[in-house]
């Protein structure tokens, strides 16, 4: 059956990821909106099967030129809390305007439905959209949770990993799971759920689930190296250092914002569910922490991130 799937923000790199993943499709339609087509790949703008909307994403009649016969539009924004805010609250308004039948919200993180608004400052944007969308009657929300990416995991800007004396820093106890799952595994996800026109509401979908000192094993059965493991301190330690960051200057959201996600990726508070919705796409084979650092070299961890989706 044929499908119209608008992808909003289609320049970035996971939502090219999505659409390489609907490229498999043949009866599938892609509609992608932008500020600037030449910033997408010559073989994206010339595909028979994809028209891509040219416009400004605060202009309602480009949303609308753009909504206008999709049967779903998935988004993926990216940027400050204004615009993940507002920018997608806009993008909904014209999906209910056009009969979109399904919203696919830029989410793709931990499960902020368990998050009280304030607590962390990155997430109050998919929570003030999701209650957005619950007002709509013509537009269903959909939001794909996935935990933390696993590029990111390994990236300076985490904290994580340190590639230069080969150590994993980490707050609480060590057992703590991280839920984990690389940006092309998520990008097959969303791309599954947006053809699938039963999938509304929350999914729940994961590469892994491994505690620091698996994932330290992990390192060390791949690359014949065990990293130090470096405790620096307790949760609440954790806590007390990401509120003292934040209270000082709000404003300066990339001093504290990564402290936050470690927070809450261990915390407990906002793991997915256990039963994950992986089964229900079972030709989908998601990349494990194991699995993506065998197909990475160990001095390319750190630049995973920055190059996710660069050969598409």
């Amino acid at each position: 059956m044929a499908i119209t799937i608008g992808v909003a923000g289609i320049t970035g790199k996971f939502a090219r990821l999505i659409v390489k993943s609907l490229f498999n499709s043949p009866d599938v339609q892609i509609r992608g909106l932008c500020r600037n087509a030449s910033k997408l790949p010559e073989s994206f703008r010339d595909f028979p099967r994809v028209t891509i909307i040219q416009g400004d994403s605060t202009d309602l009649d480009t949303l609308r030129r753009f909504t206008r016969g999709c049967d779903v539009v998935i988004c993926c924004y990216l940027g400050d809390n204004d615009f993940m805010t507002n920018g997608q609250k806009l993008l909904v308004d014209a999906c209910d305007l056009e009969n979109v039948s399904r919203y696919i919200a830029s989410d793709y993180c931990l499960d902020f439905t368990k998050l009280e608004l304030g607590q962390h400052p990155a997430k109050d944007p998919m929570k003030l959209v999701k209650a957005h969308l619950e007002t709509k009657n013509n537009v269903q929300g959909v939001h794909v949770l996935i935990g933390a990416f696993m590029e990111t995991f390994w990236s300076g800007y985490f904290g994580v990993w340190d590639p230069e004396t080969c150590k994993l820093n980490y707050y609480g106890d060590g057992d703590e799971l991280w839920e984990a799952t690389t940006y092309e595994t998520a990008a097959q996800y969303v791309a599954a759920v947006a053809k699938d026109q039963n999938a509304v509401g929350m999914q729940h979908f994961l590469g892994d689930r491994r505690t620091i000192r698996d994932i330290a094993q992990d390192f060390a059965d791949v690359y014949g190296k065990k990293p130090q493991l470096e405790r620096l301190g307790s949760l609440d330690d954790l806590y007390s250092k990401m509120q003292t960051v934040y209270q000082k200057n709000p404003s300066n959201i990339y001093a504290y914002i990564a402290m936050f996600y470690q927070y809450y990726c261990t915390n407990g508070q906002t793991y997915l569910k256990k039963e994950l919705d992986n089964s229900r796409y079972p030709e989908i084979s998601p990349v494990t922490f194991k699995g993506f650092l065998n197909a990475h070299k160990m001095r390319d961890l750190a630049d995973a991130y920055q190059n996710a989706g660069s050969d598409v």
